[in-house]
């Protein structure tokens, strides 16, 4: 999958929980969404708008409605890998972010009957 297919898809399934997203998909929109947060800071900056120390409405705008995408793709990540989608609150922990990278670094794996793993 290429960059423009992954980011497209992460829109056109923008509000779709199930199925699953290939690691290509989800670490193309991963870039994407780096590259997005990027440029609105540095819009944010070059128009006086935000500061060193916090971000301006440009930035909060393109984190606002990335935020569901985000999440979507991320769910289909897991459910590639054979878990759930909840398992994403696991980032509210602060270390669980780790876990989440290792996991969405994982290979697809093939369960019996399209069931997740708790």
């Amino acid at each position: 999958m290429s960059y423009f297919d992954a980011v497209s898809a992460g829109f056109r399934n923008y509000f779709d929980f199930q199925g699953r997203a290939t690691r290509p998909e989800f670490w193309w929109f991963v870039l994407f969404l780096f590259l997005l947060g990027l440029g609105a800071a540095v819009a944010d900056m070059s128009f006086g708008l935000g500061s060193e120390d916090m971000g301006g409405p440009i930035g909060l705008i393109a984190s606002l409605a990335t935020i569901i995408p985000t999440w979507s793709v991320g769910a289909r990540r897991l459910h590639d890998i054979g878990r759930t989608g909840w398992w994403q609150l696991i980032a509210l922990t602060g270390i669980g972010i780790f876990v989440l990278i290792y996991w969405w670094c994982q290979p697809t794996v093939s369960t019996p009957e399209g069931r997740m793993n708790q």
